[in-house]
């Protein structure tokens, strides 16, 4: 794509700001232990991710051990950047599969998680990712966009794209997420769940 987007994208209050941004926030990550998390069940899922956003609550581990970042979420879209780095590449030397799966999860079920009220809870029921272009780590950075399609009483489905700078697709994925209520006091999954991503 053009130029310009790609410039927009490297250069977003310039790069040593971005930098920067990130380099604090994951020094926030890494510095914060997760809060007692009986405390979630209490806040609404968006209020959670702003929270992280802003260093007062630790990002998931998996974020910090794969070099991806949340960056920005809205009521019923998450979006985070991530860097492929030459140690995420499979045996044939490009990004690995799962690095892809990993940051759309992310996405798509932070997304959901934006439009949990209070009390409620989501798990991952299924998701599909179809990678449709191979990443290296020629490519600075890389978007992972999350956005519910429906958030029900019971089930929320979300769309996601892995995006580069120029606007290429390297990845899209679908999820199926359950809705539950989380028991007072505590943050439990149901039997055969996982806990919500982030």
């Amino acid at each position: 794509m053009s130029e310009d987007r790609l410039r927009r994208w490297l250069e977003e209050e310039h790069e040593l700001l971005e930098r920067r941004r990130e380099a604090e926030a994951r020094a926030a990550t890494g510095a914060r232990a997760a809060r007692d998390p009986a405390s979630f069940a209490s806040r609404p899922g968006i209020d959670l991710l702003q929270a992280m956003l802003a260093g007062e609550l630790a990002q998931a581990p998996m974020a910090q051990t794969l070099e991806y970042l949340l960056i920005e979420v809205q009521p019923g879209r998450a979006v985070f950047q991530g860097r492929p780095r030459a140690h995420h590449y499979n045996p044939l030397g490009s990004v690995h599969g799962g690095w892809f799966a990993t940051l759309l999860d992310s996405a798509v079920g932070c997304a959901v998680h934006t439009t949990m009220p209070p009390g409620k809870g989501y798990t991952t029921l299924e998701l599909k990712v179809n990678m449709v272009r191979a990443l290296t780590e020629k490519v600075s950075r890389v978007r992972a966009e999350g956005r519910t399609v429906h958030v029900g009483s019971q089930i929320a489905t979300a769309e996601g794209r892995l995006i580069g700078p120029d606007g290429k697709l390297y990845a899209h994925a679908t999820t199926t997420c359950l809705v539950f209520d989380l028991p007072s006091g505590t943050v439990r999954v149901p039997a055969g769940g996982r806990q919500a991503d982030g």
